[in-house]
């Protein structure tokens, strides 16, 4: 199933990255973490031409964030696939964007300013093997409930920030781990209190690993991003905030899950500022958007 002949990350990455179907995107990602750690895949290595959209499959189809249908309630079978669906959906994009990482900025291994470590590529790499790990949890699940992931729609809006920070290897850390994993973090209790209280421990031990891990994830985000503040002289605080303000085109929701935040290393007066001053502007952006699906 995966390419002989690759020997560096960042061919894995392209690989990945090109690969369609869902469960091999996944199974593949997997391998290539074992390859790495046993040594048979070498080296970082460095490419150029990373595509701008990873390939996917044709069902789910994919939908703006408007046009999708509400979510039912968890406490029904339909309502718990619907979940189940969408957090499928948003592990598979999960995949990619580490992978992404890994090859858009492969050249900072080589920097003639902030250099990146081997340590880092490895962080990702394992961000990527855990969300293949959860894709496959919850595929299986689904599968258990006599669904697949592909039956539902799925919106589109969780390549966007990837594209929007293609270019900024600090505003993708700001974006990416430490604003939409660190949602994350804010969900997942919820879901795994609903799941408890029907008596499905099944799902709700994979939302306690899929929490668990996520924390990890945000940890390295905000990490990477304080060195990298840390190397160019940037007050940490008022750039995260720069930056999210600047590309990430929707509201910080409350409540904060401060205890599992402050786990990942995020510091308070970061976010919620931020999330007290974007509220303000939620109305205006939920017209705007009832305006586009109209349109």
């Amino acid at each position: 199933m995966t390419d002989k002949n690759i020997t560096t990350l960042c061919e894995a990455a392209l690989d990945i990255l090109n690969t369609a179907d869902a469960h091999e995107k996944a199974n593949k990602t997997r391998i290539y973490t074992v390859q790495w750690r046993e040594g048979q895949i070498i080296s970082l290595g460095c490419v150029t031409d990373i595509p701008v959209r990873p390939a996917r499959p044709e069902k789910p189809e994919l939908l703006r964030p408007w046009d999708m249908p509400k979510h039912k309630k968890a406490n029904s079978e339909r309502g718990k696939i619907s979940l189940l669906h969408a957090l499928s959906h948003i592990e598979l994009n999960a995949i990619d964007l580490a992978w992404d990482i890994i090859a858009r900025f492969s050249n900072y291994a080589e920097s003639e300013t902030f250099i990146l470590p081997i340590e880092f590529y490895e962080d990702w790499l394992k961000v990527a093997d855990d969300e293949a790990k959860h894709f496959l949890m919850l595929s299986d699940r689904l599968s258990d409930l006599g669904a697949a992931y592909g039956d539902l729609p799925a919106h589109d809006g969780l390549w966007e920030s990837a594209e929007k920070t293609a270019h900024d290897f600090a505003a993708r850390l700001a974006v990416v781990p430490m604003v939409l994993e660190a949602r994350g973090l804010d969900v997942t209790p919820g879901m795994i209190t609903v799941m408890d209280e029907q008596g499905d421990q099944k799902t709700a031990e994979m939302l306690r690993i899929i929490h668990d891990d996520e924390i990890t994830h945000v940890q390295a985000g905000t990490a990477w991003f304080k060195k990298y503040c840390d190397y160019y002289g940037y007050d940490q605080e008022v750039y995260f905030q720069k930056l999210v303000t600047e590309y990430f085109n929707a509201t910080l929701k409350k409540p904060f899950n401060h205890p599992s935040r402050e786990k990942a290393g995020m510091i308070r007066d970061w976010y919620e500022p931020l999330g007290e001053e974007i509220q303000k502007q939620e109305s205006i952006q939920d017209e705007q958007g009832s305006k586009k699906k109209h349109a």
